[in-house]
């Protein structure tokens, strides 16, 4: 079944992934947000909690939303240490395009991080797909003197 979710206006928000989300992928809820897998994990467990209400970014939710978000942030760590065991946790949201935010409706991120998954995980999420991106043009200069300081 289709959770539809409209904008201010009273209008269905066809175009966004989370708002057309389908009640049998909610693997727990309370009254503000609800949490799904990832649909492109980057380990086992990884999930997201996403406000019911569209919203783009982290600041825009209401002290209310960000409590119901923490709640189940909480509450789906016990589950997720219960199933996987993970060693660890990184939880992140991206805000913006320039952060790497790819679906415009405010979502944060629990990654579980298991011992091993990364040869050295210290840097924390910057770290966990180091094996699959270029390094840094940062770190190697090569972006021709425009690094940000």
């Amino acid at each position: 079944m289709l959770v539809k979710d409209y904008d201010e206006k009273g209008d269905f928000l066809a175009r966004c992934v989370f708002c057309q989300r389908q009640l049998e992928e909610v693997i727990a809820e309370n009254d503000l947000a609800v949490v799904m897998h990832d649909n492109y994990p980057v380990s086992r467990g990884h999930v997201l909690v996403v406000p019911k209400r569209h919203i783009e970014s982290y600041f825009e939710a209401t002290p209310e939303e960000l409590n119901a978000i923490n709640q189940l942030i909480f509450a789906v760590k016990e589950r997720l240490d219960q199933k996987f065991h993970p060693n660890g946790y990184n939880i992140g949201v991206n805000i913006g395009k320039a952060a790497g935010q790819g679906i415009f409706h405010m979502h944060v991120h629990i990654i579980p991080r298991y011992s091993g998954d990364v040869s050295d995980p210290r840097g924390g999420i910057r770290r966990i797909m180091l094996d699959n991106v270029l390094i840094s043009p940062i770190r190697d200069g090569s972006c021709n003197g425009t690094c940000p300081k």
